[in-house]
């Protein structure tokens, strides 16, 4: 029997477990803070859990346009309605302890063995564990990454705040701060947006968003900034003090910004340091990420490694993806590398931002032909029944074919509109074939049916 050594019980770790116990291995999973990893506890849970109550309060606050009053209040429902945080966050931890139990709870019922500690590579494909060394004939590194600190920006869990340290909160800033613009920042910056705190947003570069499809960073600026949100775009932080119950953030311009709160989202570093890697003989970048290849291989023959200690992309789903990959590839089982590009992702921000394979940045910089649809969500019939005027569909094909290659949507749930678009790009259809499946009338995803008949090639 294949013995397997799992270092992490994250995504990448645990959906790893599963996929060697199915496959017949001896395995164990070796875990520090607790199965489910940054994304079941401190990451992607509980930062959509609070983002959930945050949807609710959007819905609220454009509720009085589809005709409901609020008769037991006076006034704009948007100003009466108050959110009681500690009750949000306690929910949030529950929900979070509640899906690492739930998790833990399969991996024994597939005979998966827990052993808690943090685990170190020895030598001849050993994992050493406290006084315990675990022989292994595979060892799957999956340990994850972690919040970056400045040195001039350290948090203190109390007002200065990393992503991890927020749920600790019981009482509503009265003023937020947040530096970083990527998917996190951006991301809270929303949430707590929409749960009526006032927000800035700390920005170095000159768009929200610069990661992701700029007419999607376009929308999401306009209505946060129509929402009350204040945007600095290019100013860059040099520092965040805090002096009492006033938290300073400083720009390298000299101008000042205060608030009663900060949130650091300044992007990761792996959790890879003082786990044996170079001894071993597992290579990693300058950053300490792990280099893999398609299939999850290290440099070390019989080490794999998968999630965010690697960097590939950052995703909880290409985590897993990586993890399952590891071991069908090692146990013998059939295995697709790891493709990118029918990889989908959302950020959930207000509107939702979804996107899946090829990029409006790859088209722009010639990287790809394709031919391009951009439908505004505003003419929908079921947008209009809800109140959406902001977002759309854009769909990527191919000219000589017509195979659709990617695509963005922007509105509420996009994360789950996307998916038909997923599956148009994992299957090669072409937007033909997307536009001639039925739809139901009235509906959102009518419209991405819609933006596949504007591509329609007519043959001559």
């Amino acid at each position: 029997m294949d013995r397997v050594v799992i270092i992490g019980g994250g995504p990448g770790g645990y959906e790893a477990a599963h996929v060697a116990a199915q496959l017949g291995a001896e395995v164990t999973v070796v875990d520090t803070d607790g199965i489910g990893g940054s994304a079941v506890l401190t990451d992607c849970v509980p930062s959509k859990t609070l983002i959930a109550t945050a949807e609710l309060m959007t819905e609220v606050s454009d509720s009085a346009e589809l005709g409901i009053d609020f008769f037991d209040h006076e006034g704009d429902a948007t100003t009466t309605i108050r959110v009681d945080l500690a009750k949000v966050n306690a929910r949030v931890k529950k929900l979070a302890a509640d899906q690492s139990a739930d998790i833990a709870a399969r991996l024994e019922r597939d005979g998966v063995r827990m052993v808690k500690g943090r685990g170190r590579l020895g030598p001849d494909l050993t994992v050493i564990v406290g006084d315990e060394t675990i022989q292994a004939d595979s060892i799957l590194v999956a340990t994850g990454a972690a919040p970056r600190t400045l040195p001039g920006a350290m948090p203190d869990g109390e007002r200065i705040l990393t992503w991890e340290q927020v749920y600790d909160l019981t009482e509503v800033p009265e003023k937020l701060i947040v530096v970083g613009s990527g998917v996190t920042g951006a991301e809270f910056a929303s949430a707590y947006l929409a749960l009526g705190i006032p927000v800035t947003l700390v920005s170095s570069r000159d768009r929200v968003l610069p990661g992701e499809d700029a007419d999607a960073s376009a929308v999401l600026e306009e209505v946060a900034t129509r929402r009350g949100m204040e945007v600095l775009s290019q100013s860059r932080m040099e520092s965040v003090t805090r002096d009492g119950e006033v938290v300073t953030v400083r720009l390298t311009d000299g101008r000042e910004v205060t608030g009663s709160h900060c949130i650091l989202a300044l992007g990761s570093v792996p959790n890879t340091a003082d786990l044996g890697l170079e001894e071993a003989g597992v290579e990693t970048d300058e950053g300490g990420f792990i280099k893999v290849d398609r299939v999850s291989r290290t440099s070390c023959r019989g080490v794999y490694a998968a999630g965010d200690c690697t960097g590939v992309l950052m995703l909880a789903s290409v985590a897993a993806m990586q993890g399952r990959i590891a071991m069908w590839h090692f146990l013998g089982d059939a295995v697709a590398p790891l493709d990118l590009k029918k990889v989908s992702s959302n950020v959930f921000t207000a509107p939702e931002i979804a996107t899946v394979g090829w990029s409006q940045k790859s088209v722009d910089a010639g990287e790809i032909q394709v031919q391009v649809v951009m439908l505004p969500l505003a003419g929908n019939a079921r947008a209009k029944m809800q109140g959406v005027r902001d977002g759309f569909i854009k769909l990527f094909i191919r000219p000589g074919t017509g195979i659709i290659v990617g695509g963005v949507v922007v509105g509420p749930r996009a994360s789950e509109l996307i998916h038909v678009v997923s599956l148009a790009v994992a299957e090669s259809l072409t937007a033909d074939k997307l536009a001639q499946a039925f739809t139901v009338y009235p509906s959102l995803s009518g419209s991405i049916a819609e933006a596949a008949r504007r591509l329609h090639r007519v043959e001559s």
